[in-house]
């Protein structure tokens, strides 16, 4: 059975940095664009990040762009999302998502996805 896998949230205070990471198993990697979608308590799902099957571009949405790097290393089967300069509006459960045929900025188009994990920004 394929499964999405992330880890590396955790609580930081405002200014700090994280790495995101998302652990593929079960598929062919290099055949999904990824992307990372966050979902903050009381808010809908936001797409933060995609990539494409290469990983050779990239999309970001205005609210974190210039301070969030997506990559993946296809022969680890891993998405990254590396995160700097952390706001507390950057709280939010992030999910990794995989798509065989969409890489775009919806993100509920995206038909896989992980459990999530936490990130919590304190001021």
């Amino acid at each position: 059975q394929g499964q999405l896998v992330e880890s590396g949230g955790g609580l930081v205070q405002a200014g700090g940095s994280l790495m995101l990471s998302c652990a593929a198993s079960g598929r062919s990697f290099s055949s999904y664009a990824m992307g990372w979608i966050r979902q903050a308590p009381g808010k809908e799902r936001e797409f933060v990040a995609g990539t494409i099957k290469s990983g050779s571009s990239t999309l970001y949405a205005d609210s974190v762009k210039g301070r969030c790097t997506i990559s993946r290393d296809n022969d680890k089967s891993t998405l990254y999302l590396q995160m700097n300069s952390l706001k507390p509006e950057d709280t939010a459960v992030y999910y990794c998502a995989a798509d065989r045929y969409y890489s775009g900025s919806d993100g509920n188009r995206y038909d896989y996805w992980g459990q999530g994990t936490q990130v919590t920004v304190s001021s």
